[in-house]
């Protein structure tokens, strides 16, 4: 294109304003776990969170400086070389040169996320050196959590079904009445995102995860951890995490799986770990509950009395 040119330091100007305002709301997104009106996925507060949010800024970063480019280059074209203002095209129709590098820049940008991608993955999918080993099974619409063991001690009959609260239930119910805004714990509304018995962990431990379901696909998915992972019947799927912060942190279901997949929420309350281990001891006393003492030996029966046992009379002898 040559008539109606652009006017020199127009467009670099333009692309970085667009630019700049996109680096002020990216760089201003909320980081803490997730809240109503939150634009940007959670930082986490686990030792491998910061990885997935690392890799989700620079593709999304990618994704908006190639929008401003692309939309940028194609807004300028429509209004500014615009037959009404007498642009005239040009009778090329390639340029081998910007072919070239509008083929190369993708492919270096596709082979850089995907190096990052990789990198993340592999750290992701090994649970070696896990201490403590917890199995979730997913139902319609609840979870079930077993502990399998802990800093290398097997753990015997450990394990609960954890379902939605009562007064979520109660809430949710049609024609209940219930002011669903109403549904707090310690200031914060939990409608739908309270459970009955959330899942303890102790934190700055490395906990692997063995993932399965019981019936259909579901998902078992809490931001602040970093990942989700579906829990498949037939299939167990494996994940860690270490959370470095004590708190209670909240997720849901990402699988729809039946009428109440909106219904079956996750906690997990991380506690220091020697509060989790006062914590296992007393569901381990509970499920496991010392044996009663033997009964005493019953004391003997009576003797049976004596029967007097009396001779036969000697028969008589016939005198001769």
């Amino acid at each position: 294109m040559t008539s109606g040119g652009i006017r020199p330091g127009v467009f670099k100007r333009t692309v970085t304003a667009w630019a700049t305002l996109a680096l002020a709301m990216f760089c201003g997104m909320a980081q803490a776990n997730p809240e109503p009106g939150q634009l940007n996925m959670t930082r986490g507060v686990s030792e491998w969170s910061p990885e997935a949010y690392f890799l989700n800024n620079v593709a999304l970063g990618v994704c908006v400086v190639i929008g401003i480019l692309v939309f940028g280059a194609m807004f300028i074209a429509m209004f500014r070389f615009r037959k009404s203002r007498g642009a005239v095209a040009e009778k090329w129709t390639h340029n081998t040169h910007l072919e070239i590098v509008w083929t190369t820049i993708p492919v270096i940008i596709l082979i850089v996320l995907a190096y990052l991608a990789t990198n993340g993955l592999k750290t992701f999918a090994d649970t070696t050196g896990s201490q403590m080993t917890v199995k979730v099974t997913g139902f319609q619409w609840k979870w079930r959590y077993d502990y399998v063991d802990y800093m290398g001690k097997s753990i015997d009959k450990v394990g609960f079904m954890s379902k939605l609260d009562r007064e979520s239930d109660e809430t949710r119910q049609l024609g209940s009445g219930m002011d669903p805004n109403a549904v707090k714990v310690d200031g914060y509304n939990t409608y739908l995102l309270n459970v009955d018995e959330p899942l303890v962990v102790p934190v700055n431990t490395k906990i692997r995860f063995v993932i399965t379901a019981g019936d259909v696909i579901h998902s078992w998915w809490v931001p602040a951890l970093g990942w989700k992972m579906d829990a498949i019947p037939g299939i167990v799927n494996a994940a860690w995490t270490n959370i470095k912060e004590p708190g209670v942190y909240r997720g849901q279901c990402a699988e729809l799986c039946g009428q109440d997949h909106g219904f079956m929420p996750i906690v997990v309350k991380a506690v220091p770990k020697a509060e989790f281990e006062q914590w296992l001891a007393a569901k381990q006393a509970a499920a496991n509950p010392p044996a009663p003492p033997a009964a005493p030996a019953s004391a003997s029966t009576a003797a049976a009395p004596k029967t007097a046992q009396v001779a036969a009379p000697a028969a008589a002898v016939p005198q001769g």
